[in-house]
């Protein structure tokens, strides 16, 4: 049985769509138990609405709740009954496996290394979420905990997010591309230009060179390395883009009769793409190289993210990807 603390108050649409997503995960994988924690009363309020399997789905009351806000270093130290610093707490006591938070990655980032821990010798944990391509999906690594990074963070990077991808997502030998702003060697500015002959003569990753940002969408690498300040541009500028597609490609639908017309023909297909191109699919982003696994989703993630992000915990457990992290990290090095 896989453990998951979930964070019943973390996100903007908690603690109604955490819950659901907590039920419907419950409910769709036999080897997974959720600890919803939070404030009793609205949780509780919320399970009535379902039917569920109780032994598979507990309610630890939390008393506080860190505001999207807050600063985090205070928070994490000042609120020690908030629901999510008591799910780090259970990761940490290994009365948990996992933690899922839609709640402020601040403090989701400063209690992870702080409460949980970093794996000794993991100089630094990224954030790594999953994006779509044309060709499948991306892990893109660091989208938001280290905007300084060093070259050997980098490269610990590279190791990990290849780790996760070939044990959880499934992709064998995941090719590994530096984010830059040329595919020469010499390209890009100093952290780059000294990262490059690390990852390329790194005998534990694929690496395939310097990987433009015009050419992430069409899967151009399975593992994107960069520090969280590209990182995080990238990420937003898709998920932009993205929204962006959408809102025109309704629009242009709607214009005439013979377009709505059109649309009635296309909409099977349209809504497959668009499925495969939604983040909502793929669960949240795991900070990688903790002591146990913590995984931070969307702030405005509805159920279905909630479910997924959930579920993935189940295959990071059973791949014993925090063993594979070490034996690369602290015995590779």
């Amino acid at each position: 049985m896989v453990n998951v603390a979930v964070d019943a108050m973390g996100g903007d649409n908690a603690p109604s769509e955490v819950v659901k997503g907590a039920v419907e995960a419950v409910a769709g994988d036999q080897r997974v138990k959720v600890f919803l924690v939070g404030q009793e009363a609205p949780v509780r309020e919320e399970l009535k609405k379902y039917s569920f399997d109780g032994s598979r789905l507990e309610v630890i009351h939390a008393s506080e709740v860190i505001e999207t806000g807050e600063p985090p270093v205070m928070a994490v130290r000042t609120k020690k009954d908030s629901s999510l610093v008591k799910c780090m707490q259970l990761v940490k006591d290994g009365e948990c496996d996992a933690l899922v938070s839609a709640g402020s990655t601040g403090a989701l980032l400063v209690g992870g290394q702080v409460i949980v821990g970093r794996i000794r010798g993991v100089e630094r944990p990224p954030l790594a979420p999953i994006i779509p391509n044309v060709k499948g999906v991306s892990l893109l690594l660091d989208c938001g905990a280290n905007v300084d990074a060093k070259p050997s963070q980098l490269l610990q990077f590279a190791k990990m997010g290849s780790i996760y991808m070939e044990s959880v997502i499934g992709v064998k030998n995941p090719r590994v591309g530096l984010v830059n702003i040329g595919v020469e060697e010499e390209k890009g500015n100093a952290l780059t230009r000294e990262t490059y002959p690390l990852l390329k003569n790194c005998p534990e990753i694929h690496f395939i060179g310097n990987v433009e940002a015009r050419d992430i969408p069409m899967g151009a690498a399975d593992v994107l390395v960069c520090e969280a300040f590209a990182g995080n541009i990238v990420l937003k500028m898709l998920e932009g883009v993205s929204s962006a597609l959408i809102t025109r490609i309704k629009s242009g639908m709607m214009e005439s009769f013979r377009s709505k017309l059109g649309a009635v023909l296309v909409k099977p297909a349209l809504k497959k793409t668009l499925k495969d191109f939604s983040t909502e699919e793929y669960g949240g982003a795991p900070l990688l190289g903790l002591n146990g696994l913590v995984v931070k989703t969307h702030g405005s993630s509805k159920a279905i993210e909630i479910r997924h992000s959930i579920l993935q915990c189940i295959a990071f457990k059973e791949q014993k990807i925090n063993d594979k992290i070490k034996e690369q990290i602290v015995l590779g090095d």
